[in-house]
């Protein structure tokens, strides 16, 4: 991979745009070879949406000598895993080699390397941002990275925004907030700013205020009551609502209350979390609420109710709700001294997500930046119908496969899914199209691989392909004919994660496998009758027939993921693109990494700021 220049990360927008490879000349010249290569190659359509590891022994001979050229087949899988993984992605392609791999193959490399994006981070002049022990608390060091990253990177757009526009950003909102750790780190020193964390989930808000208080950001609500009487009621487990009337006055004599007041025995996680804004100091503001598209109209409205510039001690907010009597005073005297100007971040925010915090800068008035980092792009809906990728080899005809959580990943023309811009939706016949499988792989990793973790995950997907021989060989599923230019494929079974220890052998597996489908009532799948007296020895004959195909399986599986990248290219450039055609509104948009790929590899963030 080409690692880019390295420059000041004060360059706001960075030099190049999108980080292209440097065998282009221009934004415009890397997106048009893109755009040629992803729909004329037939090689990378088959790898990147043609290939599915369920159907890979389920045809004979396997489903290697269908998609890989023959060319390459023997001299692949005479190679090492990792020294396959270094040719695809780390060793100088200009550089004599004495195995003497097929030149098709060497410029297929080149052609997957210069059309995926560049994903080294510039050069930091102050080194790696610092977060305070207190504000990390329930962090993972990669979480540290990117939250310690992304907040720095997220003020300094900020600023800029401010240094050019003379207004300054008043509010950070953050799609899909989850424990939010962004947040929190944005509302603490040194950064100290007004924070709208956005979540659907209540448990996740819940646990996140308690992490506020642990924090300082915010702090818990206040109890008078008597411990010793506390502990004591606790230990009794008696509620206060189911003592009699002699119980309750004593408990309200010994904690010096007038009987018969009730007793406040709510445990600690139950009290509420009190936000008290003050001049100089950050603050949070929570907004349940599940996001559907770009529209933040209705929690702009919450923040007109919420607004927090009133001087220090005006008001308070216990779990995000002001108590103050005198809101609506001083919410009009606020609404006349400052106008909302949100900035829209999101870390990791999964399909669609990502999408609605771009359009969000499009649809609302009050949203004048965003930085957006995407992530699970399996998630996407499709705009342009149910995905595909027509190519002579393989194609999985959905629509002959009674799968229902295929037909509820892939809806009909979801406005709000991929592609988002026109230039994508409408190139060539039809439009730019990513099937499930496809943009599966476009969150694969495999410059973080090791010899170690490769032989893993290697061996998972050969369990899970042999398992799908297994069912069709007794018959809990069957072949369905795609048709003259869709080969056959079958009903997929979807088993998921199983315990560490399914993994030890192929019999372990497929005993772990076949538990846990049985346990499932919402499976309707026929085992009992067709797989009950299976045994053991039938089993391992199973993997003893096709451990040597395994290496053709790790093979194909690394040629998709290291493929992959120019998945990801699409998608990310499709977004940037998206802005770009909404130039009456945005006045700049870049694409750059914001993580460090070994600590956090989906490290592409896009920005867009408004005119």
């Amino acid at each position: 991979m080409q690692v880019l220049r390295r420059v000041s990360r004060s360059t706001m927008p960075p030099i190049k745009v999108i980080p292209f490879a440097d065998d282009f000349a221009s934004a415009d010249e890397y997106i048009n070879s893109l755009l040629r290569f992803s729909a004329a190659s037939t090689i990378f359509q088959t790898l990147c949406g043609g290939v599915h590891i369920l159907d890979f022994f389920t045809r004979e001979p396997s489903l290697y000598h269908k998609v890989i050229p023959e060319e390459w087949r023997s001299w692949l899988l005479a190679q090492e895993s990792m020294d396959l993984l270094n040719l695809l992605m780390r060793d100088d392609l200009e550089q004599p080699r004495t195995d003497d791999p097929p030149e098709s193959l060497i410029m297929y490399i080149r052609e997957i390397r210069k059309h995926s994006l560049q994903r080294t981070v510039a050069h930091r002049e102050k080194g790696e941002p610092k977060l305070p022990r207190h504000v990390a608390v329930g962090m993972i060091p990669k979480k540290v990275h990117e939250v310690a990253n992304f907040a720095d990177y997220v003020v300094r757009v900020a600023d800029d925004v401010s240094t050019k526009s003379g207004k300054e950003i008043t509010h950070f909102v953050d799609f899909g907030s989850g424990q939010n750790y962004l947040g929190r780190t944005l509302a603490s020193p040194p950064y100290n700013k007004h924070i709208v964390a956005v979540e659907s989930k209540e448990l996740n808000i819940n646990g996140a205020k308690r992490m506020d208080v642990f924090a300082g950001v915010g702090e818990r609500e206040k109890v008078m009551r008597n411990k010793k009487v506390y502990r004591k009621m606790q230990d009794s487990k008696t509620p206060v609502e189911e003592m009699d009337d002699k119980a309750r006055r004593r408990a309200a004599k010994l904690q010096n209350l007038p009987a018969p007041t009730a007793i406040d025995l709510r445990p600690i996680k139950d009290l509420a979390t009190i936000y008290t804004p003050a001049e100089g100091k950050g603050y949070m503001q929570y907004v349940e609420h599940v996001v559907q598209d770009g529209d933040l109209s209705d929690v702009v409205e919450q923040i007109e109710n919420m607004k927090l510039a009133a001087p220090s001690g005006n008001l308070q907010f216990v779990n995000g709700e002001s108590k103050n009597p005198e809101l609506p005073q001083v919410l009009d005297e606020i609404s006349k001294a400052e106008d909302i100007r949100l900035m829209a971040v999101s870390i990791h925010s999964c399909g669609n997500l990502s999408h609605h915090g771009i359009r969000s800068l499009i649809l609302n008035p009050a949203v004048h930046a965003i930085a957006i980092v995407g992530c699970c792009y399996n998630l996407l809906s499709s705009r342009l119908e149910p995905s595909t990728l027509k190519h002579p080899h393989i194609r999985r005809n959905l629509k002959a496969i009674n799968a229902p959580q295929l037909d509820k990943d892939l809806p009909d023309c979801d406005p709000h899914g991929f592609p988002m811009s026109e230039r994508l939706a409408t190139y060539g016949d039809e439009g730019v199209r990513l099937n499930i499988t496809a943009r599966m792989m476009g969150v694969q990793a495999p410059l973080n691989w090791t010899a170690k973790e490769s032989d893993s995950f290697f061996t998972r997907h050969f369990y899970r392909a042999l398992l799908q021989k297994v069912f069709l060989d007794y018959g809990v599923v069957s072949k369905i004919q795609g048709g003259e230019s869709s080969p056959e494929c079958t009903q997929p079974v979807i088993i998921g994660s199983l315990r560490k220890g399914c993994y030890g052998s192929f019999t372990s597996y497929v005993r772990g496998a076949l538990d846990k489908l049985k346990a499932d009532p919402e499976r309707s799948i026929p085992l009992g009758d067709r797989m009950g007296n299976i045994t053991d020895e039938e089993i391992d004959g199973y993997a003893q027939r096709y451990d040597a195909l395994k290496r053709e399986l790790s093979v194909t599986w690394s040629l998709m993921a290291f493929s992959a990248g120019v998945v990801e290219s699409l998608i990310v450039v499709d977004r940037w693109l998206f802005l770009k055609e909404h130039g009456d509104l945005v006045r700049e948009a870049w694409v750059e990494p914001v993580f460090e790929y070994r600590q956090s590899p989906r490290n592409l963030v896009v920005v867009g700021i408004k005119r």
